[in-house]
């Protein structure tokens, strides 16, 4: 079901299932690594014409090898599907039991380097786990990230100018296909991871249909500007659905007294925010469920998906 697996930008070398072994770091990334990903096209409507990731991210990094987890599709249906948005259609990881046309609907939010590898693993554990779970490659009009080796770039270049209200709008598309496509929408979640952990804060203040939330180290407060006009310490009023969130004590980018005032505000929100819970993990700095990285913690990681699990099973079933 589950293996260590060493992985490239654009290749894959497989070990054995639930491997252990200390193998060298892997998957240092070409400063060439533009020129190996297709031009940019742009369809008549301004979407972007792209595929999803083969492989991880450049801009993540290298991968490290003896962490980064690859789940099997025995018994699933799995792989990209297209999403009918406003305007055209974006791509997405679609991951589901198959045969089952009962299963709740997760959605999963992808980091900043968009539904690479390891979002796309992350679909196919819930699917495992009975959900179907999709991930909406939610850059589409931005930009590709496939295309970056550097991150400061692919933040300025792209994820900076991504609208909320766009990323709302590509999620409520994504419910409705995943409900006319085998799913049941009656029973949704949403989890998200870095930038996708702020997002899954938000869109339980903005889907009413929503049953559940998990936030990994997702950003809690900043300043507001024309594409995020709030941020999560200021939507506590409209949560419509309990979010779990996971965070990393020592993540110097979300320090803990934003934790504190994202409680606070909490404490006097809706009854859905006042259910939330956090749960934070005093040794785990930023990322640390991101497998494939350095900043993996495994204890953190799998703790934090024990209790993902455990609450879609309250909130979901």
């Amino acid at each position: 079901m589950k293996s260590r697996i060493a992985h490239n930008a654009g290749e894959s070398q497989h070990g054995t299932t639930e491997s252990r072994s200390r193998r060298p770091v892997s998957g240092q990334h070409e400063a060439h690594y533009d020129s190996l990903v297709p031009p940019l096209q742009l369809n008549r409507r301004g979407f972007l014409a792209t595929s999803l990731a083969a492989g991880f991210a450049a801009a993540a990094g290298p991968v490290v090898a003896q962490t980064a987890i690859t789940t099997d599709t025995e018994a699933l249906t799995a792989g990209m599907v297209r999403i009918p948005v406003e305007g055209g259609s974006i791509p997405a990881y679609r991951a589901m039991p198959e045969g089952d046309e009962t299963a709740p609907v997760v959605l999963v939010v992808q980091e900043i380097f968009g539904v690479h590898e390891y979002i796309q693993d992350v679909c196919r554990r819930l699917a495992k786990a009975g959900y179907m779970a999709v991930a909406p490659e939610l850059y589409v009009r931005q930009g590709d990230p496939r295309r970056y080796t550097e991150v400061s770039r692919l933040i300025s270049e792209v994820v900076d100018k991504v609208p909320d209200e766009q990323v709302m709008a590509d999620l409520d598309a994504t419910v409705a296909w995943a409900g006319k496509n085998g799913g049941n929408a009656n029973r949704l979640g949403i989890t998200g991871f870095c930038w996708g952990g702020r997002i899954a804060w938000l869109y339980s203040a903005h889907n009413p249909r929503l049953n559940a939330a998990v936030a990994w180290y997702g950003r809690l407060v900043g300043e507001s500007d024309d594409l995020r006009p709030r941020h999560p310490v200021g939507a506590v009023a409209d949560i419509n659905a309990p979010v779990l969130g996971l965070y990393g004590g020592d993540d110097k980018g979300i320090p803990l007294d934003t934790v504190e005032q994202m409680k606070k505000a909490l404490a006097n929100g809706s009854d859905a925010a006042k259910a939330s819970e956090f749960v934070i993990y005093p040794s785990a700095s930023h990322a640390f469920h991101a497998d494939y990285r350095p900043s993996y913690r495994e204890d953190a990681a799998e703790d934090g998906w024990q209790r993902t699990l455990a609450w879609f099973e309250q909130h979901l079933r």
